[in-house]
């Protein structure tokens, strides 16, 4: 029908063809694919609280009420100074929304039990559609305010950017307007705290005044009480006493600041703050990076000459070399076919097989473009896998018939009789290619999220081979096919082979059927030859394989160094720490960006996944790999360059492809009883030790540190007018300060907090102890009834599923393989004497490579169980 047809066919093809191109380029591109990763975090605040509180108050009734949330796999908790946080991971394949609904609808439930003093808790959906699609930092020997003030304003015009989600700034201190307050100076004035505070707050109120109806007309009234700038703070009054009035410029400095930094960013040794630019699901991830760079540039001309802009995880870019390589590899793959078929069929035999590879690859990626697919990385790497499979069935076809027109057969006859004859052989050849791609469509978990796309890809693309080379290319070739043979020597060649002349054979023919005859004359010598080989084959990768790893170690473009230091350093004294290691890096040559960070909180540390005593970060980027030394020697060399520095512990790592899971070895104990685990920790160490062959050996256990516990006796502090609430904000006025509200200034559209505080030279450890509290009585020392006393601190507490759970973490030494070195250490811990009260459990990269190879061996199977069948 298709040939009888074949101005309908070929106007088809043309469409296919057209529709194609079209959705290629208006496809969208991004680098991730979009799924949807079932994993939630909620994060519950509270500033000042400890550990200890944060876990028995906040942590515990969290997860009393998430573990009955269905789909729940596993719940991971975190309870520091300050904040409690939780990860929910569902089971693979959960329906999101229906998740995000419950675990929303459950926090709001365990809200009323949750302390006064704590913030709203936050839920967080993990979506790779909201990572930063470009990084833009701005640095520049310029004020904080000023660098804030370029990232406002240049966020507010590239949010207005079509495609583009959000840009949020990171590195960004919140505003706050601080009243600093001595004591001596209010017990001169007689006042208390509670009277400057009550003052403030009833001072900044929204008054809604409503309207008067006079009968002739309707009035609105308007009272102006709520606090707008410094001003109507120093401006307040606090008491009136014979006529004269007391106000708070009378008593107190206040001042429009920044709230304490708990982590500073800089770029090559200059401070700055980061535009994180996110894009929209669906949107061109490449049409979103240029609308953004050619904002920030245009922006640029209007900033001081001294401010500097560096891109950083630019994804576009990745997105678009791998472009680039599938466009070289189609046109690279027309080329040499062609030009293989013309040396050997001719002219127009190449010029129908050359069609097939783009006729193929544009039906395929139509099809992809309609089912929902968009060009990520994962369908552009099984575009560029599948390029070379597109012409086999294609060359077959027209070679036969080339075949068939040798022997006097006319050329729409050869073409239809070609198509017919060997549709059985190209198509079981193409279905033993799909049986292999197939089982990875049911791949389980996350990694199988991300992989459904390359099989999927192969398996469409394939498909739109076989309509090529079985319709499309048969029914061009009536059209435009050669009536006679290209090259009639070597149509004889290949008669005279079939009907056993092979005297008259000559060149690669002869050589070819003098290899094959010898071995079809001796087909179970042949046979064993090829097993045995195989056999030699699987035991030699047996012996000296170098086991599985999920992504190859390639040439990085980024190198990290993170700072490790122990004891509890402020956030300027780690700071100084991670400014001499970046010293020491920022003049190597082959480094082009030195992106430094200051990490001073433990969320932080968390939030980006890093050991408790990770002080830094330090990211490196590299040149071009064409231009420099292998990354292997420059890091070697940065090693050498700071291995004198005290103080401080150094890992230098290059750049990991996929997913980051840590280091590919960890061991996780879990108990109720934190002492236990403790013990349980220590000898899994003692046995890696014993065993050797680690390198890397770290554990999560809290670090030994010292907190200040204030012991007051109530009945004593009673006698002097002081309650827990006034104690509270006295030791609060030497930390964050206590809350009077918020107000809404000109220059944010967030609301700014408005907190009472001590001025800074009054702030430190030796003014607790000499603190005195502003009562109805006067000051009251806090000596008087309370004492400083130092207790072991807590640290950051880790739980799993409702039981305190650590993990040690290692890698496997050099030259030896991490899948025997698991295997040996199973072994050793069953073997061991360790408190059956703890639950010893193998997690990591190691494992989930385990579980990739099984399934894998199963695919194998599966898929040799298949082309079986269909042979």
């Amino acid at each position: 029908w298709a040939t009888d047809h074949a101005r309908t066919v070929l106007m088809v093809l043309l469409m296919v063809l057209v529709l194609g191109g079209a959705a290629y380029v208006i496809a969208p591109k991004e680098a991730a694919p979009e799924i949807d990763i079932p994993i939630f975090f909620v994060t519950a605040p509270y500033p000042g609280v400890g550990a200890a509180d944060a876990e028995r108050l906040m942590l515990r009734p969290l997860e009393r009420e998430l573990r009955a949330v269905a789909g729940v796999d596993e719940i991971r908790s975190w309870a520091g100074e300050g904040f409690a946080l939780l990860r929910l991971d569902f089971q693979p394949g959960w329906d999101n929304r229906r998740a995000l609904s419950d675990v929303r609808e459950e926090v709001d439930r365990v809200r009323p039990e949750l302390p006064v003093g704590a913030e709203e808790p936050t839920v967080m959906e993990v979506d790779l559609s909201l990572f930063p699609v470009l990084t833009a930092n701005l640095s520049g020997p310029v004020t904080e305010r000023a660098l804030l003030k370029l990232a406002r304003n240049l966020r507010d015009r590239i949010e207005s950017l079509p495609g583009v989600l959000e840009a949020d700034i990171g590195g960004e201190r919140k505003d706050l307007m601080e009243i600093l307050v001595d004591p001596l100076v209010l017990e001169s004035y007689a006042l208390s705290f509670d009277e400057l505070t009550r003052a403030i707050e009833r001072n900044n109120r929204l008054v809604a005044a409503g309207a008067v109806d006079t009968g002739a007309g309707r009035v609105a009234l308007r009272v102006p009480g709520t606090i707008d700038h410094v001003g109507d703070v120093l401006g307040t009054a606090i008491r009136v006493e014979n006529g004269v009035v007391v106000r708070v410029r009378d008593v107190a400095d206040v001042r429009q600041t920044f709230r304490d930094p708990d982590g500073f960013t800089r770029i090559n040794g200059q401070p700055s703050v980061s535009l994180e630019i996110r894009k929209q699901s669906g949107a061109n991830i490449l049409d979103v990076a240029t609308a953004a760079r050619t904002v920030i540039e245009e922006a640029r001309r209007e900033w001081p000459a001294s401010v500097e802009v560096t891109y950083l995880q630019d994804q576009a870019k990745d997105v678009a070399d791998l472009l680039g390589d599938l466009e070289n590899n189609v046109v690279t793959a027309i080329l040499i076919v062609a030009l293989v078929i013309l040396a050997v069929m001719g002219a127009r035999a190449a010029l129908l097989v050359g069609m097939a590879i783009p006729g193929a690859f544009l039906g395929g990626i139509l099809v992809i473009h309609l089912l929902g697919f968009t060009l990520n990385i994962v369908v552009l790497f099984g575009l560029i896998l599948v390029v070379g499979m597109l012409v086999d069935g294609a060359v077959v076809v027209v070679e036969h018939a080339d075949r068939l027109i040798a022997e006097g057969i006319p050329r729409e006859e050869a073409f239809r009789q070609g198509a017919q004859r060997m549709a059985l052989p190209i198509t079981s050849a193409i279905a033993t290619t799909l049986a292999v791609f197939a089982p990875m469509l049911f791949w389980p978990g996350m990694v199988g999220e991300f992989i459904v796309y390359l099989p999927a890809t192969v398996i469409i693309t394939l498909l739109a081979s076989l309509a090529m080379a079985l319709i499309f290319i048969p029914t061009l070739g009536t059209v435009i096919g050669q009536r006679r043979p290209a090259h009639p020597e070597q149509t004889r060649q290949v008669l005279a082979a079939e009907e056993g002349r092979y005297d008259e054979l000559h060149g690669i023919t002869r050589a070819y059927l003098r290899v094959l005859r010898p071995l079809m004359d001796r087909p179970g010598t042949t046979l064993a030859a090829t097993l045995a080989f195989l056999a030699f084959a699987y035991a030699l990768y047996g012996a000296h394989g170098r086991g599985i790893e999920f992504f190859p170690a390639i040439e990085p473009e980024f190198a990290q160094i993170q700072v490790q230091a122990r004891g509890n350093l402020s956030v300027w004294e780690a700071d100084a720490l991670v400014r001499q290691v970046e010293a020491r890096v920022r003049d190597v040559p082959e480094v082009t960006a030195v992106y430094a960070r200051t990490i001073g909180t433990e969320l932080s540390r968390l939030q980006g996944n890093y050991a408790e005593d990770v002080i830094g970060i330090i990211q490196l980027e590299l040149a071009h790999w064409r231009t420099r030394e292998p990354a292997t020697r420059v890091l070697e060399r940065l090693r050498g360059r700071l291995d004198d520095l005290p103080g401080v512990l150094l890992q230098v790592r290059a750049q990991d492809r996929g997913p980051a899971a840590g280091r590919p070895i960890a061991i996780e104990a879990a108990g109720d009883r934190p002492e236990r685990i403790a013990d349980a920790v220590a000898e899994i160490r003692r046995i890696m030790e014993r065993m050797g062959g680690f390198v890397d050996v770290e554990d999560d256990l809290p670090l030994p540190t010292v907190d200040l516990e204030v012991r007051f006796d109530r009945e004593e502090a009673a006698r002097f007018g002081v309650d827990v609430s006034l104690l509270g904000q006295g030791v609060q006025m030497l930390t964050d300060g206590v809350r009077l509200g918020t107000y809404r200034p000109d220059f944010t559209d967030e609301e700014v907090e408005i907190r009472l505080r001590l001025p800074p030279e009054h702030r430190h450890l030796q003014q607790l102890a000499n603190f005195s509290l502003t009562t109805a009585h006067g000051l009251v020392p806090l000596a008087n009834f309370a004492e400083l006393v130092p207790v072991p601190s807590t640290g950051l507490i880790k739980r799993r599923d409702g039981r305190r759970a650590y993990t040690i973490e290692a890698d496997a030494a050099p030259g030896l393989l991490v899948d025997d070195q698991v295997r040996r250490l199973r072994q050793a811990v069953a073997e061991a004497d360790l408190d059956p009260a703890v639950e010893i459990r193998f997690r990591g990269e190691a494992e989930e490579q385990q579980e990739a190879a099984r399934f894998l061996l199963l695919a194998f199977i599966f898929s040799v169980f298949l082309m079986l069948t269909i042979l």
